[in-house]
């Protein structure tokens, strides 16, 4: 009996110990596998240029090296004249709602802390749809937290205008009565819309709302004499506008894994958009279903009056026209042109690339260090940032049984209907995209397509941040037309404020497009005489030809994507309408200019200033060349593939 009963503990001990190593075993799986997805995937092959000190060749060194014509420019946002601090009596308070994704929602913000400024009014804090709690977001953030610091937005304006978290009750009875006046401003409103319509109403009941859908409610170029709300837009979106702080702490450690063994990396944000796409006319640069949906949007923008063109338009005109993106295969072969060597690391910047993966084959197989932020973080990590979300229900196909069938089909012998046509299940369907097969018309987003919406903001963050931050930046597609600011404008202006001398390619589609059809039969093997045109032309945009060409692209659109000389000073002898920088600011970038290159002179085995005498093999055979940015693009015999 005793005996029985000690083999029944043992027994019970064992399921135990059992069942206590089963759940250590699955915490161990499952935490170890996330480690063994962040090892492998940030395995990147290192970079022969650089040696065991970490040291980078001349040829490597001069891909990656500040723009000297540009070093004189440095950020100078500060009011510079008569400029008054907000009086907490002033014309009443605006509450604004925003619509639309990451760039829009930036841009809108800038635009509506100066009309507060421009009307003395007291702003709320603006509720970001796309982050709202109906979208099943996070319990603990409120719209505008989602994405941005609260606290950090209210501080650094307090000496521009007053923000408030929100309104006084007797206000927030008023709003939720619609008792209050709400103004729909166009994207360009002038400063006199909001002076002569939107002030009286104002001051008549002290509160109204806005609803800015198109990016925007403020003319970006506004007259000279109004410099002042310019630099305010700056100090926006440049200071005021920090992401929250475990955002940053997460796009922070990104960059460290990145720049990890001490190697640079380039960012390209590819810019495939659907609605840019579609604009333009770019449907025949996809395939399959990814053409009839550009070509679906196009139809649903011309009933809406956004295009005023036919719906089937030659692409390949569009292309040669510069108004469709360079595709990632182009890119690569660019990138190639440049000298830049296969283990360059690369970020893919952008939440979402219409074509998926499958557009991104060729540039992958240029560059096996092309990688996004699901290559630089675990799901934990990306998970984390979302908070604790609400359940959302699963849509569950009804697949019908034979029963409902034959209730359907009624009695016998009445005659039956025709087959109907295979079923297409929902494992069976390619993503959001599916219905293009069964359905004549897109249906309504889903809940969980809502919150993929909201979470896509905290990707565009990530992205903003690691690709400002770049040591060189690629737009694949900026300044796409649409009449809304774009991820890549936003950033390039962002560069070229925070760091002017920052190598930012800004290349013009339309005469990269003649040069690639010169070339269509030996893109992978090209004339040395096309390498130096594509590498000239590239070289050229860095400087004042391509800052010319964004400043007439880009600044009547966005603002923000060409804050210069606005929100700029120069070091050396002011020219046009550029302003001197103050001696405070000379002083401090002389001392930062000297020791950085003091670093990079003790770094090398010798300065920059020689590395003209050392190039690579592509850069010594342009040596000798004299190609003009023209395109006159001679056939060389030496390099012909087909000899």
């Amino acid at each position: 009996m005793i005996f029985k009963s000690k083999i029944k503990w043992v027994a019970i001990g064992g399921l135990a110990l059992s069942f206590v190593s089963l759940l250590v075993h699955m915490f161990l799986a499952n935490t170890s596998a996330e480690l063994v997805q962040y090892n492998v995937m940030t395995g990147f092959v290192e970079d022969l240029n650089i040696n065991a000190a970490g040291k980078q060749g001349v040829a490597s060194r001069k891909l990656w090296k500040k723009v000297k014509s540009l070093e004189a420019l440095q950020p100078y946002a500060n009011p510079r004249n008569k400029y008054p601090v907000p009086q907490n009596q002033n014309n009443g308070f605006i509450h604004a709602k925003i619509f639309g994704g990451f760039e829009k929602i930036r841009s809108s913000i800038c635009d509506l802390v100066t009309i507060s400024r421009l009307l003395n009014a007291t702003l709320v804090i603006p509720e970001i749809q796309e982050s709202t709690n109906s979208k099943g977001i996070g319990s603990e953030f409120k719209s505008f937290s989602y994405l941005y610091n609260v606290d950090h937005f209210i501080t650094c304006l307090r000496s521009d205008v007053i923000i408030v978290k929100d309104l006084p009750p007797e206000l927030k009875a008023a709003r939720k009565r619609k008792a209050c006046p709400i103004f729909k401003p166009q994207k360009s409103a002038s400063l006199d819309y909001y002076i002569k319509k939107v002030l009286p109403k104002l001051k008549q009941g002290k509160l109204i709302g806005l609803v800015v859908v198109n990016g925007g409610c403020l003319q970006p170029i506004l007259p000279s004499k109004w410099g002042e709300y310019q630099r305010l837009r700056c100090r926006v979106a440049f200071h005021a506008l920090h992401f929250r702080p475990d955002v940053l702490a997460l796009a922070h450690q990104m960059l460290k894994r990145l720049r990890a063994s001490g190697q640079p990396y380039l960012a390209y944000h590819p810019g495939l958009v659907r609605d840019a796409l579609a604009y333009q006319g770019c449907a025949d640069l996809f395939q399959d279903v990814h053409t009839e949906l550009i070509q679906y949007r196009r139809a649903q923008m011309i009933k809406q009056k956004l295009v005023h063109d036919e719906l089937s338009i030659d692409s390949y005109v569009q292309k040669v026209n510069g108004l469709c993106p360079l595709m990632p295969e182009e890119v690569g072969l660019l990138l190639r042109a440049m000298g830049y060597p296969p283990t360059t690391r690369i970020y893919l910047a952008g939440s979402e690339s219409f074509g998926g993966q499958r557009v991104m084959i060729p540039l992958r197989a240029m560059y096996t260090n092309l990688v996004d932020r699901s290559n630089l973080c675990n799901k934990y990590e990306l998970n984390k940032l979302l908070g604790t979300e609400s359940p959302l229900p699963v849509n569950h196909t009804h697949v019908k049984t034979a029963e409902e069938l034959k209730k359907e089909r009624g009695p016998h012998p009445r005659p039956q209907p025709p087959p109907p046509g295979r079923r297409i299940y929902q494992h069976e369907k390619e993503g959001w995209h599916g219905w293009i097969g069964e359905k004549e018309s897109e249906p309504d987003p889903s809940p969980i397509d809502l919150r993929d919406k909201a979470h896509r903001l905290l990707w565009d963050a990530l992205d903003y941040v690691v690709s400002v931050e770049a040591d060189a930046f690629f737009p694949g597609f900026n300044n796409d037309g649409t009449g809304s600011p774009d991820f890549s404008s936003l950033v390039m202006g962002h560069r070229l404020y925070q760091m002017a001398s920052s190598r930012t390619y800004r290349p013009d589609r339309k005469f990269l497009a003649k040069l690639f059809n010169s070339s269509s039969d030996n893109l992978y093997f090209p004339k040395r005489s096309w390498t130096v045109a594509a590498r000239d032309h590239l070289h050229n945009s860095l400087e004042e030809a391509g800052l010319k060409r964004q400043f007439l692209q880009s600044k009547l659109i966005s603002f923000l994507s060409h804050p210069i000389p606005e929100c700029t000073c120069t070091t050396m002898k002011p020219i046009g309408d550029h302003h001197e920088c103050p001696k405070w600011l000379k002083d401090h970038s002389v001392a930062k200019s000297h020791q950085q290159q003091t670093a990079t002179t003790n770094e090398n085995e010798q300065p920059d200033d020689d590395d003209d005498d050392e190039m690579d093999e592509f850069q010594s055979d342009s040596e000798d060349e004299n190609v003009s940015n023209e395109l006159t693009v001679e056939r060389d015999e030496e390099m012909d593939p087909n000899d």
